[in-house]
């Protein structure tokens, strides 16, 4: 897939300038102000030190966190500039590179510093322009930072969903490729989509049937089976008159159409779920625990997992697979005890030894938590979002077209 788009071992490198978009949008713990997590500024080193073997200077960009959401909220730009710098990405770099890391600041209206690798900063303070609706707006942005290097290299899987400036119009104005990131992620995700051998089992969480409705019509025609888990379960269940007490639930008109379509007889559901009644306000502390039929959650209950029942069902459907795609957790797994389904999903995955792409987003944070090595799995992808986009239009993110018709 993406045949027509230039991979990093397509250029030679040699005197350029090359401005490469990352992903280094990495969790930092809001009491310390320390980096939790390097996962995504290591994911993108070696593309980086490709390019450094030849280039003359590499210049950097990412985004960090969501200013706009944060100007919303009433905080000003200077202190947003200050919380959401890039500069403790630039300094851990500059740890893993073993070599200086210059961060430019305000790089609309300054020149670069000098020095081999440049971090832009937060390519996000410019929302107005990164994120805009407008073509000629974001191409505004795209064209400064074209300005600064010969070769533009997308390394960003986790963005190329979005039409963003730094991410899609830079692609309009240099010659452009994909990183090995990104291209790891087009021929892991494509494989469950064009070559998946079979038993093969799709596993879905998440909060609302809408958001993975376009996901579910298009690997209907390519599983054995999609196993519905999560608060989607309790849309399901609703839709056909049951009982889900007071279980977040949204979508249950998508999910009534979705068990009149031709692809009903794939879906498959809980057996049963553990519930409980939430006491006072704050989300978490619950009473009453226990594990009844699916469809049979009491009023003033709320699911919160899935029951042994499902767990046996599910690592049942899971030791016959050749291949398994799952994205989404199966209750509330940042609270334990109900990160027992989610866990136990993952282990069965680990120990199954069949081809597993996981789809990013919580269902990685869960592996994280539950302490499996990342290297039982087929390929964990960097990018939730933009993984379910792909897997919902059959292959295709926006970033990747644009460069796709720019090599056509």
């Amino acid at each position: 897939m993406y045949e027509k788009v230039k991979r990093l071992d397509d250029f030679d490198f040699s005197g350029k300038k090359v401005v490469m978009r990352c992903d280094f949008n990495v969790p930092i713990d809001k009491k310390t102000g320390e980096i939790t997590s390097c996962k995504r500024i290591e994911a993108a080193l070696p593309s980086i030190r490709k390019i450094l073997e030849n280039a003359d200077q590499l210049i950097l960009m990412s985004h960090l966190g969501k200013p706009k959401k944060e100007v919303d909220k009433g905080k000003s730009i200077d202190d947003i500039k200050k919380s959401l710098s890039l500069q403790i990405v630039a300094d851990k770099l500059k740890e893993f590179l073993g070599e200086d890391v210059a961060l430019a600041e305000d790089f609309l209206e300054n020149d670069l510093p000098e020095g081999k690798i440049i971090l832009l900063d937060n390519v996000r303070f410019y929302y107005k322009l990164e994120q805009s609706k407008d073509d000629s707006e974001r191409e505004k942005l795209a064209q400064r930072i074209a300005s600064f290097g010969d070769i533009f290299i997308n390394d960003a899987f986790g963005t190329c969903h979005r039409k963003e400036a730094s991410v899609y119009d830079v692609a309009k104005f240099l010659p452009c490729g994909i990183g090995y990131l990104v291209d790891k992620e087009i021929n892991m995700l494509s494989s469950v989509l064009e070559t998946p051998e079979k038993p093969y089992y799709a596993i879905l969480g998440g909060a609302k049937v809408a958001d993975k409705i376009k996901v579910i019509e298009t690997l209907a025609k390519k599983v054995d089976g999609i196993i519905i888990i999560g608060a989607m379960e309790y849309a399901f269940l609703k839709a056909q008159g049951k009982n889900v007490g007071k279980s977040l639930c949204e979508g249950v008109e998508t999910a009534k159409a979705a068990l009149e379509s031709e692809y009903k007889d794939k879906l498959i559901f809980a057996l049963d779920t553990v519930v409980g009644e939430q006491v006072g306000e704050e989300f978490g502390n619950f009473d009453d625990i226990k594990t009844v039929p699916a469809g049979e959650i009491p009023d003033g209950h709320l699911g919160l997992d899935i029951g042994d029942k499902t767990i046996s069902m599910i690592k049942d459907k899971i030791s016959g697979a050749k291949t398994i795609f799952w994205n989404g957790p199966s209750g509330v797994f940042e609270i334990k005890p109900f990160d027992k389904g989610t866990n136990a999903i993952a282990q069965a995955i680990a120990d199954s030894g069949c081809k597993s792409v996981v789809g990013g987003g919580d269902s990685v944070t869960a592996i994280e938590k539950s302490g499996i090595p990342e290297d039982k799995f087929t390929h964990l992808s960097t990018g939730g979002g933009a993984s379910m986009e792909f897997i919902e239009n059959n292959g295709r993110l926006p970033a990747l077209d644009i460069q796709e018709e720019k090599n056509a």
